[in-house]
């Protein structure tokens, strides 16, 4: 196995040729690329013909996807309300994906809302278990949740949390969001020392599977006292991370993520920077 590629929605270049995101996938594999994450980030709004089209052109051209469910998730809250909607928001985000022939659904954690961060993991934890048995229930339990690591500092989803939420169920997988870790760390995932402790962090509470095959987001962030202020290009040259060394470690380790790029405009673009890095350093470790 080996790492792949790809961006999350649509870039600036494939708008300004295509309408219509079932030419993605010819788009990507056209560009050298492997994967695609459709955004359903403000609302799963997509028909199931429309996935169904989508899957068998993704499969035609040899492209993998998955999905982003909505941000508007909050898995810490403890509102009875709220979590049964988080729920819902889950079934659809993985209909979807089941219809589409995607693997990975990638969820957001939620916000504090004045509680501990203890409390909020607490609810996270039993919100999923509600999640996943309710998939099985609906027929969609195959499709893997993907556990976002976040941005800002005020929010529930640091390394530590993630690991500790995936350890609840074999079935979940952490999303290591490397650019959101960098930003909520003010730079501290930038050096090779600090990506190769989040690797060795995920090994040790993971195992060596879900370690392997993590998913991934990966784009350079502008950070504040918060953490997280917006997403930028690979053109930056303020902030980081840059990709180079993670790719390094990669290839040494023999590491299989799915990696999403999420810079603003020119994902597709930095997502063949970050496989070009990639292949290269495989051909040289």
């Amino acid at each position: 196995m080996t790492a792949l590629f790809g961006p999350a929605g649509n870039s600036d270049s494939f708008s300004a040729q295509y309408k219509s995101s079932l030419d993605a996938p010819r788009f990507l594999r056209g560009m050298g690329l492997d994967l695609y994450e459709y955004q359903c980030g403000r609302g799963v709004n997509i028909g199931e013909e429309t996935a169904r089209a989508l899957g068998e052109r993704a499969r035609e051209h040899g492209i993998a996807l998955s999905v982003h469910s909505p941000y508007f998730i909050n898995l810490s809250s403890p509102e009875p309300e709220r979590r049964q909607k988080n729920i819902g928001y889950i079934i659809s985000s993985c209909r979807a994906a089941q219809q589409m022939g995607a693997g990975r659904v990638v969820v957001h954690c939620g916000g504090l809302t004045g509680q501990t961060r203890e409390q909020a993991l607490a609810n996270t934890v039993s919100g999923l278990r509600q999640a996943l048995q309710a998939m099985d229930d609906e027929g969609v339990g195959e499709v893997r949740l993907c556990i976002e690591t976040m941005g800002k500092i005020n929010v529930l989803g640091d390394l530590d949390e993630v690991i500790r939420i995936c350890q609840s169920d074999e079935r979940l997988l952490p999303c290591i969001d490397f650019g959101h870790l960098n930003a909520r760390t003010m730079g501290g995932m930038s050096a090779q020392d600090d990506l190769a402790g989040a690797l060795d962090a995920l090994h040790r509470g993971l195992g060596a599977e879900r370690a392997r095959t993590f998913h991934a987001h990966f784009s350079k962030i502008e950070y504040g006292k918060g953490g997280e202020v917006r997403h930028l290009t690979f053109a930056d040259t303020e902030y980081g991370p840059e990709f180079a060394p993670l790719a390094a470690l990669l290839a040494e380790r023999g590491l299989a993520p799915h990696i999403i790029c999420e810079s603003a405009g020119t994902q597709a673009e930095d997502a063949q920077t970050m496989k070009s890095l990639y292949l290269n350093a495989v051909q040289s470790s």
